[in-house]
């Protein structure tokens, strides 16, 4: 089986932070009332001259670094996002021009919502395998403060801007997926170019505890494995009673799910790198620990991946 290996990751979020108080002055809302949907406390929101491509390129910059690779050697780069600053060139373009890497690769980005950095795993593995890389560069990046209707108090509370990358090779060691995608175009929409993001929360809630305990199931069963085996769960970070209603069906502590939904809000398609970038900083990941990680999102899409560390 060849799998995948992250050598280092690496985040960045805007200096700027939104707080519950902060939004409560804007729309009709409360931290009271926030803080018990969802989890949320603070989020990030891009200021001054920040935009999606520093993000992208600093998170990107601190993996890369920390991995003590040749940037030379990275011959894969992809970015997972809906809110890139252009539709072409695409962010991914761009950050290779920024960290100065070799025009001989494939740059590009993947839209998937905020399964995106699974979309993404599973494509620039496949990439690699077909290149024979040695080494590729994924990165999960959102501005999202800039698609939002800050009249729409159900959606604006939600969402926060960050990015988060990982440096991956080969191996020989364990990788399983499962994606799917259902073709639905309502339950979180941007609907044109310069429109607004809106998401059905409680669909959304419905979705989420229907599908991703049996997406769960399905990815560790093909793993070889059972829950206990898992060392981590990391969730998309979208709502904090999703994460904990997840942990009961697939009856696990809450101590093995990674949380950070308090600090960052939903950051789409840099949620799940940035839960793995604060775990793996904190130093709660260890060698040989094994790690599933699971997102869904837009479109409906939803996937699971099972590595080890």
């Amino acid at each position: 089986m060849t799998g995948i290996k992250i050598l280092a990751t690496g985040a960045y979020v805007p200096k700027k932070t939104v707080s519950n108080d902060d939004l409560a002055k804007i729309v009709e809302t409360s931290d009271e009332w926030i803080k018990q949907r969802t989890g949320m406390s603070i989020r990030h929101h891009v200021s001054g001259d920040e935009n999606h491509t520093l993000l992208a390129t600093m998170a990107a910059k601190e993996a890369i670094e920390k991995s003590k690779i040749n940037k030379e050697d990275i011959d894969v780069v992809i970015v997972c996002t809906v809110s890139a600053d252009n539709y072409s060139p695409s962010s991914a373009c761009l950050v290779q021009g920024n960290l100065g890497l070799k025009n001989d690769i494939i740059a590009l980005d993947i839209g998937a919502g905020c399964s995106g950095f699974i979309f993404g795993l599973e494509t620039i593995r496949a990439l690699m395998m077909a290149r024979k890389s040695k080494y590729g560069l994924i990165i999960g990046a959102e501005v999202l403060s800039k698609k939002m209707d800050m009249t729409d108090r159900s959606t604006c509370v939600l969402f926060g801007d960050g990015a988060a990358a990982a440096v991956l090779e080969l191996s020989d060691g364990l990788y399983t997926s499962v994606i799917g995608v259902d073709g639905d175009e309502e339950m979180i929409h941007i609907k044109t170019p310069n429109g607004y993001i809106h998401m059905d929360g409680q669909g959304t809630y419905k979705f989420a505890v229907a599908t991703v305990p049996k997406v769960i199931e399905e990815a560790v069963e093909k793993a070889g494995l059972t829950y206990d085996e898992i060392d981590h769960f990391i969730l998309h970070q979208a709502n904090l009673r999703i994460i904990e209603s997840i942990a009961k069906k697939v009856k696990q502590p809450m101590e093995k799910f990674v949380v950070n939904i308090d600090k960052y809000g939903n950051t789409s398609a840099a949620s799940v790198g940035l839960a793995l970038n604060e775990a793996a900083a904190a130093g709660k990941i260890k060698s040989g620990d094994k790690i599933l990680m699971c997102a869904f999102g837009a479109g409906r899409t939803w996937g699971a991946v099972v590595i080890e560390w």
